[in-house]
């Protein structure tokens, strides 16, 4: 294990890394941007935290408590020490266990907005995963799946209350079918490339418990036409 410590990109906040285990990537720089920010946001829970990117980055945009779940110990060391580096203690607040527990640590309908950058990938005993298993349990479905996430975010969102999520597209019809079984409404989704010319790399999705029906798609993304990803989707 190497721990490093990097600038978090555009937000003035640094944060701790392990060089040899899965670090935060775009994926949760786009989740945090595509969050909308609104006034009276008291709570955000932020679903499988990894080393506390979408926690820190969503300190630089709400005045609001953010707890963030991650079940695996060193990578929720490193989120914690990076919330004690930038003196985010009073603001954000790091539990070390399943997410499937939520209902352990906070009160049913509480919470304004959920936030996640779930396992992307499918587990079965033939999967071909990483030998690393920090790494394993972060791309695949080993200690949650979308079910789990979907019913946990349901019984702590508030009525209307909003999820944010990011995944594959080539899941999404999978995704939309889950979100439906626990009453979400998706009322938008945005398609990162970073070609046009090939398949989308990632989709983000905004969905309401509980909400009406109408989606809106918005425009696509390049994300090789940016510089920077701060304020990318306004």
């Amino acid at each position: 294990m190497e721990i490093v410590k990097n600038d978090l990109f555009d937000y003035g906040l640094e944060i701790f890394q392990d060089k040899d285990a899965f670090k935060f990537s775009l994926d949760s720089i786009l989740l945090a941007e595509f969050v909308e920010i609104k006034k009276d946001v008291k709570t955000i829970v932020d679903f499988c935290s990894g080393n506390g990117a979408v926690p820190l980055i969503l300190s630089t945009k709400f005045d609001a408590k953010i707890l963030g779940f991650e079940i695996q110990k060193s990578p929720y060391k490193l989120a914690f020490n990076s919330i004690k580096l930038n003196g985010l203690d009073d603001k954000i607040k790091m539990i070390n266990d399943n997410l499937n527990n939520a209902l352990e640590y906070i009160l049913p309908e509480t919470v304004d907005i959920i936030t996640c950058n779930p396992p992307y990938f499918k587990y079965k005993k033939e999967s071909n995963i990483n030998e690393v298993e920090e790494k394993a349990i972060a791309r695949h479905e080993i200690e949650t799946n979308l079910d789990s996430i979907l019913m946990s975010a349901k019984y702590i969102l508030k009525n209307k209350g909003t999820l944010y999520m990011v995944h594959r597209p080539e899941r999404l019809q999978e995704i939309i079918n889950v979100f439906d079984k626990y009453k979400f409404a998706i009322k938008k989704m945005q398609f990162i490339y970073s070609d046009y010319k090939k398949s989308s790399l990632m989709v983000l999705i905004k969905a309401t418990k509980n909400g009406l029906e109408g989606m809106k798609v918005n425009p696509p993304i390049n994300v090789m036409d940016y510089k920077t990803y701060k304020n990318i989707f306004e």
